[in-house]
């Protein structure tokens, strides 16, 4: 290993860097936040599979967006999606670097479908055949999501693992909704799905602090490297691999290693 860890000191390492960014604190500056505004499951989710979806550039502006989409739906999501009528989702305007109108209100669109079909988001993503495979589950939800009309400019904003992504937003997203550890940052809500199952959200950070700590080879952050990283995280906890994100976001982000 780069790092010069065994695997026992590279575990002990991350499980301290883990305990240490996975506190209420780290909320502050984290686009979690948005979601943290509501108790209402369906409210929670909606705001959070939003803000994920913007979660790219600089953390401020996504927050400062995510909150913007939140007055659209004048602070209750979940009623707003199921109430909205055709004028009022036509004024729906939000923008975020490349996230534009027509991708928000097509979102919008598609998530009253979602919710007017299913009993909430969490089954949407959930599939008994493959419940034990969450790449195929987002895979699975990208076609759901696209069904029927849509603007093709829309679909590059969702990710599919299949087409070689690492899906870092929704990972992110997975994340906050399936992991529950009583630090009060991520939620916990979604019972169908196992922790166990899910994966790091990828990016520039994680990814090079990954490769330093010799934990990941490849040299692109793509649905390669999350598969190889998978595995490494699943070895130190087979239960919630997924709570290393903490570690490798933190150093990378606030730690500079």
């Amino acid at each position: 290993m780069e790092s010069g860890l065994t695997n026992s000191e590279l575990k002990d390492f991350l499980d301290e860097k883990s305990f240490q960014y996975n506190q209420k604190k780290f909320i502050n500056s984290d686009p979690i936040q948005i979601p943290h505004q509501y108790t209402k499951k369906e409210d929670i989710e909606i705001s959070a599979f939003l803000t994920s979806i913007i979660a790219w550039g600089q953390r401020k502006t996504i927050i400062k967006n995510g909150y913007k989409m939140m007055e659209v739906f004048e602070n209750a999501p979940h009623d707003f999606i199921l109430n909205a009528k055709d004028k009022d989702i036509e004024k729906a305007y939000v923008v975020h670097r490349t996230f534009n109108p027509i991708d928000f209100r097509y979102f919008i669109r598609t998530l009253q479908r979602i919710y007017i079909n299913n009993k909430d988001l969490e089954s949407v993503f959930y599939d008994k055949k493959t419940h034990l495979n969450m790449h195929s589950n987002i895979h699975k939800f990208k076609n759901i999501f696209f069904e029927g009309e849509f603007p093709s400019r829309t679909t590059k904003h969702i990710s599919d693992p299949f087409k070689g992504s690492a899906c870092k937003r929704i990972n992110m997203f997975l994340r906050w909704m399936v992991r529950k550890d009583n630090n009060g940052v991520d939620f916990g809500i979604w019972k169908k799905i196992s922790p166990s199952i899910l994966s790091c959200p990828l990016d520039i950070h994680s990814g090079n602090v990954a490769r330093k700590l010799g934990i990941l080879n490849r040299k692109q952050n793509d649905h390669k490297a999350v598969l190889e990283l998978d595995k490494k995280l699943r070895v130190l906890d087979s239960e919630d691999p997924v709570k290393y994100d903490f570690a490798l976001f933190g150093l990378g982000v606030f730690e500079g290693f």
